[in-house]
């Protein structure tokens, strides 16, 4: 069955109805796997059962340090959980079940337009307050409550689109495979780490202190440019406003560096008006002088969300 792209002034569901059965998601298992009782607990993320051709936490550290080849996509997915357990280890979900439906419609639409689309595409709110996106390979994509308050969603398609270009293009994989191979893991275990006992009994502490490190202090800036040319691109091909990133981008350059909300995103990504001058010269526009289409605010496709 063939779609086109279609523009989100008629809402999220038009789109999903161009989809096959097959590739809408699942929503009741869905958010059964990630909102566990309205909770988000750690044991929902990792896998419960050893999947076909998946390796143990150990044995993924040894693959992401001494394999040579392309590491396969079932290990892929494999590593995504073992992070996706980190970043819930952090914060927990919101417990708002429209909430979390909105966004799995939301990102797995973007992710379906992607060079990727059969990855198990999951996305999650985090609860907190800080302004932040991340990604884990497999498919694995998260926001903070802090981003849903203070965007519209054609901004949020972009920060979505984002993340998913990080996925597709194995950005944190990659990076991953430079640390362990370089040592870093040891280096890390060698230092003191306060780490949640819960985490630390499933996720192998080599992975662990990685993924740590890597959430810390971001990816190389060649892959952020990358990733935002790619995500405005992905979302435009999604059906939204090109300019959605740009506008969190203009938003991201009016914070102090010391705003503890913004951080986080500012210390592990390159400055904003570096990225939005990297953009401008991709897109060939001046997008301060740009606008976008009309705004469609988030509460109101949530409130659509909850309805049966």
């Amino acid at each position: 069955m063939k779609c086109r792209a279609i523009v989100f002034t008629f809402g999220l569901a038009a789109a999903l109805a161009c989809l096959p059965a097959a590739a809408q998601p699942n929503l009741g298992g869905l958010l059964g796997n990630i909102l566990p009782g309205g909770g988000g607990k750690l044991g929902s993320v990792l896998p419960t059962e050893q999947a076909q051709g998946q390796q143990p936490g150990n044995s993924l550290f040894e693959l992401l340090s001494q394999s040579q080849g392309e590491i396969d996509e079932a290990n892929e997915i494999a590593i995504g959980r073992q992070l996706a357990a980190v970043l819930l280890g952090s914060k927990p979900l919101v417990a708002d079940t429209a909430t979390q439906r909105y966004v799995n419609q939301l990102g797995r639409w973007i992710a379906l337009q992607s060079s990727r689309p059969n990855l198990p595409w999951t996305f999650g709110v985090l609860d907190d307050a800080g302004f932040n996106a991340f990604a884990a390979p497999g498919g694995f994509v998260f926001v903070t409550k802090g981003v849903l308050d203070r965007v519209d969603e054609a901004e949020l398609a972009g920060i979505l689109a984002h993340e998913v270009s990080h996925v597709a293009s194995r950005h944190h994989l990659n990076a991953l495979r430079a640390k362990a191979r370089a040592g870093l893991a040891t280096q890390l275990l060698g230092s003191q780490i306060r780490t949640n006992n819960a985490i630390g009994s499933m996720v192998s502490q080599q992975l662990l202190a990685l993924g740590k490190n890597l959430y810390s202090s971001g990816l190389d800036q060649a892959d952020e440019f990358e990733a935002d040319r790619l995500g405005v691109g992905l979302a435009a091909r999604s059906g939204f406003d090109p300019f959605g990133l740009p506008g969190v981008l203009q938003l991201l350059r009016a914070q102090a560096p010391d705003n503890p909300l913004f951080s986080l995103s500012l210390s592990t990504h390159p400055p904003a008006q570096q990225r939005l001058d990297t953009l401008e010269r991709a897109m060939g526009h001046r997008l301060d002088s740009l606008g976008g289409k009309p705004s469609v605010k988030i509460p109101r496709r949530v409130a659509t969300a909850a309805k049966p």
